[in-house]
């Protein structure tokens, strides 16, 4: 059963830890997208594996005989979960899910979308402005740069609405930078 205050992990470590060229890839893609660490790609990563795995399961039970009504429901449910996300475009399909790789779930995060949306000058920023509470997702004050935007949440981006002065100094000042 476990601890009750100690949830379990959400990721697996990489099986081979000291391998050069997957060292240098996590390295750029903490840099390009502002992570803490690696445990974030990580995460990601155990993500996506998760969904092709379950992808993977149900296109070979529809290879081998009859699909049930059951795998037919789950194979709906999980294509309509990563449209929602905006992982997936709106007319993918099963296969398109196989293709998923770990940049288009950190695409999702709400540090990147802060950033790209002119918000902060740079991904480090972001980061910081979520974590102090500075910024709000429809209203609502969200302090996790992990947190993984849907597709109707992404207009509703914005700074939090109690936040202090000096925040509203930095969003006219990143504004204008997004004009020019």
């Amino acid at each position: 059963m476990g601890h009750p205050k100690r949830s379990k992990k959400k990721y697996e470590r990489p099986r081979r830890p000291w391998v050069l060229q997957r060292i240098k890839e996590e390295k750029e893609l903490a840099e390009r997208y502002g992570l803490k660490n690696k445990r974030e790609i990580w995460k990601a990563a155990s993500l996506i594996k998760k969904y092709r795995r379950e992808i993977r399961s149900i296109l070979a039970e529809i290879a081998g005989m009859k699909p049930s009504e059951h795998t037919m429901k789950k194979q709906e449910e999980i294509l309509k979960s990563l449209k929602r996300r905006g992982i997936v475009d709106v007319a993918a399909k099963l296969e398109d899910v196989l293709a998923l790789d770990v940049e288009h779930l950190l695409e999702r995060r709400l540090q990147t979308l802060v950033y790209k949306k002119g918000m902060a000058n740079s991904l480090k920023q972001a980061r910081q402005l979520i974590v102090h509470g500075h910024i709000a997702v429809n209203g609502r004050k969200v302090t996790i740069p992990s947190y993984i935007v849907s597709v109707d949440e992404e207009r509703g981006i914005s700074y939090y609405e109690h936040a202090p002065a000096s925040i509203t100094a930095i969003a006219t000042k990143g504004a204008s930078k997004v004009e020019e």
